[in-house]
């Protein structure tokens, strides 16, 4: 991905160094367990809650957080991508006559707390619609590199638009459908409308590279193989055959490898927020199950 010598955010804060201690403590399978729960977005408020009695920043004193010359780099890559984002969603909300608020990025380490709670870094990236603020740990992307086989530059581009596709949702209103049928609908019918939303944002994760390859040129060969790759490694039925060795269709969160990247492919081919109507498109009902 074309993306050195750009614009970097303003929109970014760096709590590196300065969080609220362990938290809660996930690894080995539990890591994937949650990822498949919450990798990428959606509302991981359920999650979130209960961790926080370990934090509270450690009592002791704190050093100054030094990233280390590849942390730095991949740092500043985040600030160009969601800085890619500002100028597609200005443009976008433009044209529908709205006017887009920009959310803010979050950098931290080991556990953070946002208005959706207490959050370990093993939940993933998240975006939290209380604070609308995107949530990231770094070191996330080496997990989606080592532990899940999704390497590449265009691939972590791909969640940060992910989770900016989950603030495109809120600010539109395209999250009500879930927001009223929580708490009053089985658990299995609302891991479908969740099903729909992650796909919704999936889409927008398209929609954003098709406008910012159209002004910038963003896209270099083998791009679009990382991206549809990355979709592939997390979908939840990638995941659930790797963490447990089957898969269980409905408790799906996100939707199946398929059509993770059908949604990411159309936003990409058409460009047309119009086009990503999840909650009643056939293209939902038309890739494979599973």
């Amino acid at each position: 991905m074309r993306w050195r010598g750009r614009r970097k955010s303003k929109n970014v804060e760096d709590r590196r160094g300065k969080g609220p201690g362990t938290g809660m403590a996930i690894g080995g399978v539990g890591l994937i367990i949650a990822i498949v729960v919450l990798l990428m977005g959606g509302d991981p408020s359920a999650i979130l809650q209960g961790g926080g009695g370990g934090g509270g920043g450690g009592g002791g004193q704190q050093q100054p957080y030094k990233p280390t010359p590849a942390e730095q780099e991949l740092a500043d890559f985040c600030t160009v991508v969601l800085a890619d984002t500002e100028d597609v969603w200005n443009e976008q909300f433009r044209r529908m006559g709205k006017r887009y608020k920009e959310p803010k990025m979050i950098f931290f380490s080991g556990g953070v707390r946002s208005a959706c709670g207490f959050a370990s870094s093993a939940v993933g990236p998240f975006y939290c619609p209380g604070d609308q603020q995107i949530y990231i740990d770094l070191g996330f992307f080496k997990t989606l590199k080592d532990k899940l086989g999704a390497p590449g530059d265009f691939a972590q581009a791909y969640v940060i638009a992910h989770e900016v596709g989950h603030h495109i949702q809120h600010l539109l209103g395209w999250n009500e459908p879930l927001d009223r049928a929580r708490g009053r609908v089985p658990q299995k019918q609302a891991n479908a409308l969740t099903v729909r939303l992650e796909l919704q944002a999936d889409f927008l994760a398209g929609v954003w590279a098709h406008h910012a390859h159209r002004t910038k040129q963003i896209l270099e060969r083998g791009d679009i193989e990382e991206a549809m790759n990355a979709a592939e490694k997390i979908g939840d039925d990638a995941l659930q055959r790797r963490s447990q060795g089957y898969v269980v269709p409905d408790s799906f969160t996100h939707g199946t490898s398929a059509q993770r990247a059908a949604w990411f492919k159309r936003g990409l081919r058409t460009g047309d927020i119009r086009m990503g109507d999840t909650f009643n498109d056939a293209l939902y009902y038309e890739v494979s199950p599973p």
